[in-house]
């Protein structure tokens, strides 16, 4: 995860679980946060535009609309889930580096297995419920009253139980895996090709313009699985459709949604997306190299 143990570190680099959740709560609060709600709009209302999605947002309260779901759901989230990605992600990179693997295959294989274990072990609820809060308007529209959070939560434990509150878990891992696998794989590609370019060893420091250029790089290409991020939303939309029905799956949600508007609303929301997908990156990436050099300096 660009934060790789210290030469001759030995045993398991703890501080990572702390970088990392501060990192992702840094990332969630600033521009994180309103990007997720603005591609969550377009994602889950595939006719509007990215204009009519920022109006719709902006409806719901001005700049208070677009941190909807920031307390306390994407809290929680991004403090569990930031400490488990970069501790995962951590351990596999540098363990697979040190075994002689390419920086770039063993970037995207740390990305990957720490994506999967942050779904399951942290995201699935958290992700739910944030995407509940900010689809439940549809309800409204539908002239019925908006309930509560709280109320939210409550009710899908009430009927459905812990699946109904990690509904569309299998997505997000599914996300979550291709996401940071390619982000960091693609980041550690653009930084091994930077350093060729430059005529640097692999031992040499990136400047910190080269580094968020790489995870830059990373983040925006990452984005090419865009439509499993449409299916995951839909998945845990608050919206009811007979089409639909009750038991929702990856397979017939892609089939749901391609049938309504075909290939273009799998793409919906792509946009923020990318700057989503950058500014997720240069956080977990980029900032966080500096923030780990700096701990271990204490």
């Amino acid at each position: 995860m660009a934060i790789g143990k210290e030469p001759g570190q030995k045993g398991v680099s703890w501080s990572n679980i702390a970088v990392g959740a501060i990192m992702n709560m840094f990332e969630v609060t600033t521009l994180g946060q309103p990007l997720e709600v603005l591609k969550t709009q377009m994602a889950a209302n595939r006719s509007q535009t990215m204009f009519q999605a920022i109006q719709t947002v902006w409806s719901r309260g001005g700049v208070a609309g677009f941190y909807q779901g920031l307390i306390p759901w994407a809290w929680i989230e991004a403090s569990t889930k930031g400490a488990v990605l970069l501790f995962t992600a951590s351990e596999i990179e540098s363990t697979t580096t040190a075994m002689g693997v390419n920086p770039a295959v063993a970037g995207l294989l740390g990305g990957m297995g720490g994506g999967i274990v942050q779904a399951y072990a942290t995201m699935g609820f958290c992700t739910c419920m944030k995407t509940a809060e900010i689809t439940r308007h549809k309800q409204a529209a539908a002239g019925i009253k908006p309930p509560s959070t709280w109320a939210v939560f409550a009710d899908i434990y009430r009927r459905e139980g812990l699946a109904g509150i990690n509904k569309g878990v299998n997505a997000v891992a599914v996300r979550q895996c291709t996401n940071w696998g390619s982000r960091m794989g693609f980041a550690r590609l653009a930084e091994s090709s930077i350093r060729k370019l430059k005529g640097k060893g692999e031992g040499e420091k990136l400047t910190p313009f080269e580094k968020i250029l790489s995870s830059s790089i990373g983040g925006a290409l990452a984005t090419w699985n865009q439509p499993i991020e449409v299916v995951r939303v839909e998945m845990q939309s608050m919206a009811k459709s007979a089409e639909r029905g009750e038991k929702k799956t990856i397979l017939n949600t892609l089939q749901y949604i391609y049938k309504e508007n075909g290939i273009k609303g799998l793409y919906r929301g792509v946009t923020p997306r990318i700057g989503l997908g950058i500014w997720q990156t240069v956080c977990m990436v980029s900032f966080a190299d500096y923030v780990k050099a700096w701990v271990k300096g204490q």
